[in-house]
C-alpha cells in the first residue's frame, strides 16, 4: 500500500510512501533498516513541527509556496531533520532580502549547509544594505559572510573570431568587470581567438562564463565549438558544440545543464532547443519552443526557465519550460500594440518584461512586471531607455539591477513597484551588442 500515515505532534498526514521514499532521506533510511516503526500502521514523530511537515509534503507534491517567516523557521527545521532535498532547494529558491538573515541563522542552527552558504553569499551581494542588521549576529557568522566572494557585474563586447595575424590588434577582445570602488570597467580576461561573441550564446552556470555558438564571417558561417571560462583558476577550456550548430540564440543555464533556445542556423530561425549536461558533456535535444524564433528575451528564478515569444503585432506570450514534462507551456500572455520585447529580467518570483515603446517612440522602453505566483500583472511607471537606445540587457544582484551601454553604467534598487536609480558609473567602453552577467571574482583576481 503506497499511503502511509505519519503522526507529527498532534496531526496526522496521510502522504504516499514513494514521495516520502523520493524526497527525505529519513524515510529512505527507516524503510531500509527493518525496524518496527515501518511496519506499523502509523508513524510517530515527536518533538517537530506539523506545519513544517505540511510544507514538506506540499513542496514534494509540487507546489511552491511562498513562506511567512515561521513557517520558514518550521521548513527548515523538517528540511534538516528528515534531509528533505526538494524542501531544502525550495527554500533557496525562497531566499530574498527579507529573510535572508532568517534563513542564515536558522539553517546553521539545524545545520542545513547547502541553505547557509547560499544564505551568506546573498548577504555578502547586499553587505553594504545589511551591514547594521549584521552587528546582531555572532562573531563567526559575521566572519562567514565577510569570507565570501561576493557577485560581481562583468561584460563582454561583440566579437568575432580572430586569426592569428589578428590577435595581436585585438586588444578590444576582453571580458572586463565592474570595479565598483573606482567605478571603472577593468579587464578580467581576453577571449579565445577561436571564440566568436557575434550572435552567441553567452550565460553563467556555477560561476563559470559559456560562450556557445555565435558566427564568423561575413557570411555568417556559424561556429561550432563552445568555450568554458573557469574565474578561479583563470583558463578556459574546448567543449563541443550543439548538435545543430545554431547563431542568434538564447543560452541560459540551470541546475548543472546549458539550454540552448531557438536561434538560426544557415539563416533559418529555428524552433529545437538543446541541453548540455555539464557532468556527462553532451549535448541532446530537448522539446521545441511552440514556433521558430531567434534571440529570444528568457530568463531564470526560483529554479524555472521563461521565455517571451512575439506574436505580431501586439501578443507577447511567456512560456515556462516544464523539464520533469519536456515542454513548454504557455502561462500568461501580455497584450501591447505594435510592442517587441526586448529583454526579460527576474526577481524574487516577478518577472519584469521591458519592451518598446509605441511605433513612433521605439527606443522608449517601457516596463511590465508578470508575478509568477498570483498571475497578475502590473504596469510599471517610468520608461528604462535613452537617448542612445533601447535597453537590451540587465543584470540582477540581490535587490538592484545593473544595466548599462558605453555612456553609463546604472544600477537601480528594485522597490516595489518601481526601480529607482541608485548608482550611476562609468559605461562600458565597447562598440555592438554587449553580454552581461555575474561572477564572484576572487580578490587576488581584480587588478
Amino acid at each position: 500500500m503506497d499511503i502511509v500515515k505519519v503522526r507529527v505532534g498532534d496531526s496526522v498526514f496521510e502522504a504516499k510512501k514513494s514521495l516520502l521514499l523520493r524526497d527525505c532521506e529519513y524515510f529512505r533510511a527507516l524503510y531500509r533498516s527493518g525496524m518496527v516503526e515501518c511496519h506499523q500502521d502509523e508513524i510517530h514523530l515527536k518533538n517537530l513541527p506539523a506545519q513544517g511537515f505540511f510544507i514538506m509534503l506540499a513542496v514534494a507534491s509540487g507546489e511552491r509556496p511562498i513562506l511567512n517567516g515561521g513557517e520558514i523557521l518550521e521548513a527548515i527545521e523538517c528540511a534538516a531533520f528528515f534531509q528533505a532535498e526538494t524542501l531544502a532547494k525550495h527554500l533557496q529558491d525562497l531566499l530574498n532580502s527579507d529573510n535572508c538573515l532568517l534563513m542564515y541563522q536558522a539553517s546553521t542552527t539545524y545545520g542545513l549547509w547547502g541553505l547557509q552558504e547560499m544564505s551568506a553569499q546573498f548577504i555578502q551581494n547586499m553587505y553594504r544594505d545589511l551591514r547594521e542588521q549584521l552587528k546582531n549576529l555572532p562573531q563567526e557568522l559575521i566572519e562567514h559572510v565577510e569570507s565570501q566572494v561576493p557577485s560581481t557585474f562583468v561584460a563582454v563586447g561583440s566579437h568575432s573570431t580572430c586569426s592569428a595575424e589578428e590577435l595581436p590588434l585585438a586588444a578590444t577582445r576582453t571580458v572586463c568587470y565592474l570595479d565598483e570602488d573606482d567605478q571603472d570597467w577593468k579587464v578580467l580576461t581576453a577571449l579565445p581567438k577561436e571564440a566568436s561573441t557575434s550572435l552567441a550564446g553567452v550565460t553563467v552556470l556555477d560561476n563559470r562564463l559559456y560562450i556557445v555558438g555565435g558566427v564568423h564571417g561575413v557570411d555568417k558561417r556559424a561556429v561550432e565549438s563552445s568555450f568554458c571560462y573557469d574565474v578561479i583558476t583563470d583558463t578556459w577550456s574546448l567543449l563541443p558544440g550543439p548538435r545543430q550548430p545554431r547563431y542568434n540564440f538564447t543560452l541560459i543555464g540551470l541546475e548543472g545543464c546549458l539550454y540552448a533556445i531557438g536561434g538560426e542556423s544557415e539563416r533559418t530561425t529555428m524552433s529545437s532547443v538543446e541541453i548540455y549536461n555539464v557532468t556527462k558533456k553532451n549535448w541532446s535535444f530537448a522539446a521545441h519552443l511552440p514556433r521558430p524564433v531567434a534571440g529570444v528575451a528568457c530568463t531564470k528564478t526560483m529554479s524555472r526557465i521563461f521565455v517571451c515569444l512575439w506574436k505580431p503585432m501586439e501578443t507577447n506570450e511567456i512560456y515556462e519550460y516544464m523539464s520533469h514534462q519536456d515542454t513548454w507551456v504557455l502561462i500568461s500572455k501580455l497584450l501591447k500594440h505594435q510592442s517587441y520585447v526586448h529583454c526579460m529580467v527576474a526577481h524574487r518570483d516577478n518577472l519584469y518584461v521591458i519592451r518598446n515603446g509605441p511605433k513612433d517612440d521605439f527606443l522608449r522602453c517601457l516596463m511590465d512586471c508578470y508575478n509568477i505566483t498570483t498571475g497578475q500583472w502590473t504596469s510599471m511607471p517610468g520608461h528604462y531607455g535613452n537617448s542612445k537606445g533601447a535597453l537590451f540587457t540587465a543584470v540582477v544582484r540581490a535587490d538592484s539591477v545593473f544595466t548599462v551601454n558605453r555612456t553609463d553604467t546604472l544600477e537601480h534598487t528594485i522597490a516595489g513597484n518601481m526601480w529607482k536609480p541608485r548608482n550611476q558609473m562609468k559605461g562600458f567602453p565597447r562598440n555592438g551588442s554587449v553580454w552581461t552577467f555575474l561572477l564572484r571574482i576572487p580578490k587576488e583576481r581584480k587588478n
